[in-house]
This record gives C-alpha cells, sequence and structure tokens, in this order.
C-alpha cells in the first residue's frame, strides 16, 4: 500500500540524454534542387544506376523530376547544370547491388563527369555533371533506424566561418547547431529535422562561385524566423503565404556573408509538408518480381 511519502516520491534518475531527442525548429528537410541539362540521362544515373524512385505523381513531364530517397528528394529541373558545393550523404541497403547497377550503367555515361568508388561500407559517386553523393550503408549509430533516406547534406565553406555558421542557424532558424572537428578539419552541424542535418565544413580549397541550386526545409515557427531574416534584409523571395526564402548565411554581428546557398523554407501548414514518398525497391523486376515486396524498407527493424 502506497503512502503519502512513497506517492509523492521523485522518481529515480535514468541514464538518459533526453537532449537527443530535442529536434529543434527546422521539423523536414525536404529536397536538394540542381538543374540538369539532359533529362534522360539524369533517369539512367538517379533511377537505373542508383536505383532511386521518379516520383509517380508530381513532376512527371520531361522539363522537371523529382526523385524520391526514403522522405527527401532530389529536384532535378531541365537547365543549365548546377553543382551542389559539396556532397549529398546517402543511406541505401544494399552497396553491393548498388556498385553492380552504376557499373552497368557507365557505358550510358561516358564522357560525363560520372563516376564512382567504394571504400568498405561507403560509396563515392559523381553524377554526370559532377554533384557528389556519398552513400552508406546503414549504421544505427551514425543514422538510427533510416535504412534509405539523405541522412545529411554536407556544403564546403570558407576557413573560419563554422562558428558563425552556428550562431547564424541557432539565432535566426532556431535550430539546434554545434561546431566540431575531426581528421578533416572544422565544420559547423546543424539538426535538420528527424533524420537529417547539414554539415558546413570549412575547406582551403577555392570554392566554386555559386550558381543558384538550392535546398528546401520546413520550420515550425515560420512567422518568427521570417521576421529575424527580414529584420536584416535577407529575405530573398515572398513565394507565397506557406513559403519564402532566403540565401546569404551572415556574421550576425557584421553583416559579412560567410556562404550563400538559397533555402526554400516552407511552413508546416504547407500543403506538402510531410508528404509520402513512394520508394521502390530496385530489386525487384519483371524478371525477378515478389508480390508485395515492390516497396523499399525505409526503417531498420528495432533490435
Amino acid at each position: 500500500m502506497q503512502t503519502p511519502d512513497t506517492a509523492a516520491a521523485t522518481p529515480a534518475p535514468l541514464d538518459f540524454d533526453r537532449s537527443l531527442e530535442d529536434v529543434g525548429n527546422i521539423v523536414e528537410f525536404g529536397h536538394v534542387n540542381c538543374r540538369v541539362p539532359n533529362q534522360q540521362l539524369a533517369m539512367v544515373f538517379y533511377v537505373m544506376g542508383m536505383g532511386l524512385t521518379r516520383d509517380p505523381y508530381l513532376a512527371t513531364g520531361v522539363d522537371l523530376a523529382w526523385i524520391n530517397v526514403g522522405s527527401s528528394q532530389f529536384h532535378l529541373p531541365v537547365g543549365a547544370a548546377q553543382v551542389l558545393r559539396g556532397v549529398t550523404g546517402l543511406v541505401m541497403g544494399d552497396l553491393d547491388a548498388l556498385v553492380e547497377r552504376l557499373q552497368q550503367v557507365a557505358p550510358r555515361l561516358a564522357d560525363t563527369a560520372f563516376a564512382f568508388s567504394r571504400d568498405g561500407a561507403q560509396v563515392d559517386v559523381r553524377c554526370p555533371w559532377g554533384n557528389r553523393i556519398r552513400v552508406h550503408a546503414p549504421d544505427p549509430a551514425r543514422f538510427g533506424r533510416m535504412a534509405l533516406g539523405m541522412p545529411y547534406v554536407e556544403i564546403d565553406v570558407a576557413p573560419g566561418t563554422a562558428a558563425r555558421i552556428v550562431h547564424f542557424y541557432r539565432d535566426i532558424l532556431a535550430a539546434p547547431a554545434t561546431v566540431g572537428q575531426d581528421g578533416c578539419g572544422m565544420y559547423a552541424q546543424v539538426s535538420a529535422g528527424l533524420s537529417t542535418r547539414m554539415l558546413f565544413r570549412e575547406t582551403a580549397a577555392a570554392l566554386p562561385a555559386y550558381d543558384g541550386h538550392h535546398i528546401q526545409i520546413a520550420v515550425a515557427d515560420f512567422s518568427g524566423v521570417h521576421a529575424r531574416l527580414l529584420q536584416r534584409g535577407l529575405v530573398s523571395e515572398e513565394s507565397n503565404q506557406s513559403q519564402y526564402r532566403f540565401r546569404d548565411i551572415t556574421d550576425l554581428q557584421t553583416g559579412e556573408v560567410l556562404a550563400t546557398l538559397e533555402h526554400e523554407v516552407r511552413s508546416m501548414r504547407h500543403p506538402m509538408y510531410a508528404r509520402e514518398l513512394v520508394n521502390r525497391e530496385p530489386s525487384i523486376t519483371n524478371r525477378h518480381f515478389a508480390a508485395g515486396h515492390e516497396a523499399a524498407r525505409l526503417r531498420l527493424t528495432p533490435p
């Protein structure tokens, strides 16, 4: 029988790091958008080679394709090639099958920038126009239960900018952000939803001119972020009621532009927020068909 003393007792503390469950204000990482000059070559690379899925419902014409990767996408409008100044990280379940597919499409992508190499549980790939993609095997220690998805986008930035980029995302986007250092140098890490993070890695290499590629995120405090950007003159496009854009990541003390990367910012009331995406299992073909197994598995089974 409980006594008043035992009923009011404080539960014993458990060894949980509750901060690991924090999401922050950026609640979704939606897509990476880079123009491609040739949509047929893009389909050879992204669908036949990478084994990803073209969205069957939206952007199904010949001038724009959306490529699903778990709960994120690549957007590929036709135009002069754009190259992300960095690396897009993916998680895929079968790297042996990925390498086999890439080998099969290699002749179709001759005389382009296409290339790939494998190092254990990682495959580094270049698209026909030079975009870098790093594909990892599922790893609960690094990527949680993700079996297919886009766990990070890594952007190259100038030396001495990582700490100030952290302040920008903390103060303007209200996103958890930290400075880190590894064998490759300093970087800023920004939480960008449940499963994705943005990394801004310092490099001494010369950075190419910004060519207009962009990323898309959704935020919970939509008006607050807008007000803080507007106060600093950073809103670059007032798209519609549920969306705006900004390009420059700045030093909050001096106004110096630290990096340029257009952000398409959506609200949680945007009609496509948290839209469920179709993802196929690329090993299922008409010759190796298994009814009920056409869809890719996005999450690992808990241990």
